[in-house]
């Protein structure tokens, strides 16, 4: 599997337009889209730090995984994942994850926000942080 970059930094909010005020007027970043991304039960945010992307995420529903980990994290957000760009694709990096051990959430690509296919692998197989592998189909 080869890596280009680090896709984005998904960070986990409770608020998301308190969140995009301090990454606006404090940090004085631009957030250049926002997106509902229904099957994951979130909405999205996201800003460029040069090639890097920092994605905010607000659950819509009590049941998401992002609102499970703002609870376990005592109400408040935090980094929930960091994602992979990868030049394989995004089945081909699973494949070789799973060949060398490495417990999948996801099995197969799936649409992620942003026009991203996605997949994640599991925490407990990658050092405690949860991982995302990326790919855009557009750059095909």
């Amino acid at each position: 599997m080869e890596i280009s970059h680090i896709e984005h930094i998904g960070i986990a909010v409770p608020n998301l337009a308190e969140a995009i005020k301090y990454y606006e007027n404090v940090l004085g970043l631009k957030c250049y889209k926002t997106e509902v991304v229904e099957d994951q039960k979130v909405t999205t945010a996201f800003f460029k730090v040069g090639d890097t992307k920092i994605e905010l995420l607000e659950a819509t529903s009590p049941d998401s995984t992002i609102a499970k980990f703002i609870e376990k994290n005592g109400g408040k957000g935090g980094m929930h994942h960091m994602a992979f760009a990868v030049e394989s694709g995004v089945s081909e990096a699973l494949a070789e994850c799973e060949e060398k051990g490495i417990r999948l959430i996801d099995k197969a690509p799936r649409k992620g926000a942003d026009g991203l296919q996605i997949a994640f692998l599991h925490p407990k197989c990658t050092e405690a942080v949860l991982t995302e592998l990326c790919e855009d189909p557009s750059k095909k």
